[in-house]
Formats: structure tokens, C-alpha cells, sequence
């Protein structure tokens, strides 16, 4: 335009800006009141996205805003232009940004969902945040005016040889998802290498996976390295799991009896102690003739892997105090020492010398070395 800039222009440009910025109040007033709503409802998703309109909303009614202020106003052709990018750009930004938001969100409700209470898997959650922040990126060049194909094939070239220097980055990367939609290992579990390490899965990102052992020290192992390594998952295919108890009674005891006071232990182990699993059908196995005692295996069931040794603590305090009231005993491991008499050697006698027996000498230096009654 060319005419000059007047007062109704101004005023109708701050009516366009004050309409916006009230709008945006009002919205994101209405956004906080369906945030507190959406906190009562399962599903953790609706928070994710109410929380993300709370901040692209507003930010497009402001805007929206400046953009009729803009077009009230008398402005050039040029700098209508310049303010009108400007505006798509910011919008594109907040819309990218608010959308990465939304989608890394939901990406961490599945996997917390399906993984346990242990954390999420990073690994999809910074995948899927990247792609978004790529498309918008391409989506504001597209924008500006800018082409996007010789960016796009100087990306795939370059890209060649970004992945020929990281190939140990790529190997991880591509470990890391490979074990994820394998399912054979999931945030939560807990798992044992062949290397020794073990404790509950924490988090499997791009690179690298977080174990938490027992004694709340943090283990990172290398993604290949895990997928290279033998694994036991004592969470899969079932949390719950049995561990192996070994007990001797004496030779003397009563078989019978012994069996009947065991289960009857285990049965009140499964019921009072917690994380056992109380439809556990006890069970005991003799298996040894040893040397002082009949050994023989409990089989407890534990709910998962952690609580065996709070179960295994109850039980074997419990069924030591019934083995005391029973009068069963448990014998305590003898070891019998076999000593084998050496042989003497007897030096062979020399030319002109006398033999003195060991005893007589012994006898000599008693009697200060004098000579032996007979």
C-alpha cells in the first residue's frame, strides 16, 4: 500500500493484537482447567496432549494476532511479505516443536506401559522427536523459498560418510532397536550376562543400556555388547519364578516326617511373607545319600527375582525352629583324616663305623654322650 498510516489503522492493529492476546488467555485458562481433568482419566496420553496445546495454542492466537494487525496496516508489498514469513515461520517453529512434544509423549506412554515400572525406552522417544524436528525444519526451508533436494542429496552423501566414522555409534543404534522390537529385553526386566553383570533394566537409548543392580550402582553396557552377549532374563516369559533350596537331615530321621513338616513350612512361608506367591504348591525332592546326611531340594515360589532372598531368609529361620521342636536333626558335616605312617630310611653303613640305632643315640645325648648300659 501506499497511502500514509493513520490513526484508525493503529487502532484497528491494536484491536487485531488485543483480541489475539486475549484469546490466548482464555485458551490456555480452558487448557488448564481440561489439564486437571484429563489427570482423573487411565489413560496418561490426553495429559500429554492437552499439556502440549497449553503451549502451541496461545502461541497461535498471538500469531494470528499480529498477523490481521499486520494486514490492517498500510504496509509495503515487500514488508508485508518479509512480516508474513516471519509469522508462517514462528507458527511453523511452535507447531513442530509443540508436535515433537506430543508424539515423544505418547512414544513414552507405549513403551512405560508395556515395559513395566522401570522407565522408558529413550531410544524410539529420541528417534521420533529427531523426525519431527527434521520434517519441520524442511517444512520452514520449503517456506522460505529455499529448495530442499540438493540439501537432501548432499544429506544422503554426507551421510555415507557420517555412518563409515560411526560405525560402532550405528552398531548401537541398531542393536538397541533390534533388542526392543525383539522384545527379548524390556525396561523393568532383570536380566544376568555371561560376563556377570545383572540387575532390573533401566532405560535402553541410542547408544548405550542402563542396568540398576541390587545394590543401587548403575552398570552401562554397550548395546552390541549386549546383543553380542549370552543373556538370562529372569523376567520373561513369566515375572514369577522358583528357587532351589538344598537341605540334609540325618540318617536316622523319618523320611515321611521330614517331608510333611517341610511343606507345611513352605505353605506358611508362601502365605505371610510378602512377594511370595501363595498358590505355590510346595514341594520337596530327596536326591542324596551323603556322607552324614540325605540331602534333599525345596522349590519356593517368589514372585520375582528380587524377593528370593527376603523368602529364603524367612524360610530358613522358620523351618530351623520346626526341626527344633520336631526333634529333627540336621547333622553338621563330618570329615575323617586318614594319617599313614612314613618309612624310615636307614643310611647304608660305611667301612669301619658303627650302627647306633636312633633310640640308642637318643639315648647317648640324654646321658651327655656317654656310652649305653646294655
Amino acid at each position: 500500500m501506499n497511502r500514509a498510516l493513520t490513526l484508525d489503522d493503529l487502532v484497528l492493529a491494536g484491536i487485531a493484537l488485543a483480541a489475539g492476546l486475549l484469546l490466548a488467555f482464555l485458551s490456555r485458562t480452558l487448557l488448564r482447567w481440561l489439564a486437571k481433568h484429563a489427570k482423573r482419566t487411565r489413560w496418561s496420553g490426553d495429559d500429554v496432549i492437552v499439556d502440549t496445546l497449553r503451549s502451541v495454542v496461545p502461541w497461535a492466537l498471538v500469531a494470528g494476532g499480529l498477523a490481521a494487525a499486520a494486514a490492517v496496516l498500510p504496509l509495503t508489498r515487500t514488508v508485508q511479505h518479509h512480516t508474513d514469513q516471519v509469522l508462517q515461520v514462528w507458527l511453523i517453529f511452535v507447531v513442530t516443536v509443540s508436535a515433537a512434544r506430543v508424539v515423544a509423549g505418547l512414544v513414552r506412554t507405549v513403551t512405560q506401559s508395556r515395559s513395566g515400572v522401570a522407565g522408558s525406552a529413550t531410544i524410539f522417544v529420541n528417534i521420533t522427536r529427531v523426525l519431527v524436528l527434521a520434517i519441520g525444519f524442511l517444512v520452514v526451508l520449503q517456506t522460505l523459498g529455499i529448495s530442499i533436494a540438493p540439501l537432501l542429496t548432499a544429506l544422503g552423501v554426507g551421510g555415507l560418510a557420517v555412518a563409515l566414522a560411526l560405525q560402532d555409534t550405528l552398531a548401537n543404534l541398531f542393536a538397541g532397536i533390534h533388542i526392543l522390537a525383539s522384545k527379548t529385553v524390556q525396561p523393568g526386566d532383570y536380566i544376568r550376562l555371561s560376563s556377570g553383570e545383572e540387575g532390573y533394566v533401566i532405560d535402553i537409548n541410542w547408544r548405550q543400556t542402563t542396568v540398576r543392580q541390587l545394590s543401587n550402582n548403575l552398570v552401562v553396557i554397550p548395546n552390541g555388547q549386549l546383543a553380542k552377549e549370552n543373556m538370562t532374563n529372569f523376567t520373561r516369559p513369566e515375572q514369577q519364578l522358583t528357587v532351589l533350596v538344598q537341605v540334609g537331615v540325618s540318617y536316622d530321621s523319618d523320611l515321611e516326617h521330614v517331608e510333611r513338616v517341610t511343606t507345611e513350612v513352605v505353605a506358611d512361608v508362601m502365605k505371610d511373607v510378602s512377594g511370595a506367591v501363595p498358590d505355590h504348591e510346595p514341594a520337596v525332592r530327596f536326591h542324596t545319600f551323603g556322607d552324614s546326611r540325605i540331602g534333599f531340594t525345596v522349590i519356593l515360589g517368589v514372585g520375582e527375582f528380587s524377593d528370593q532372598y527376603r523368602i529364603k531368609h524367612e524360610f530358613i529361620k522358620r523351618l530351623h525352629r520346626r526341626y527344633r521342636e520336631e526333634g529333627i536333626r540336621i547333622p553338621s558335616p563330618t570329615r575323617t583324616v586318614a594319617l599313614q605312617q612314613g618309612s624310615v630310611v636307614i643310611p647304608q653303613q660305611r667301612a669301619g663305623e658303627d650302627v647306633v640305632p636312633g633310640a640308642a643315640r637318643a639315648e647317648q645325648g640324654r646321658n651327655g654322650g656317654g656310652p649305653t648300659a646294655p
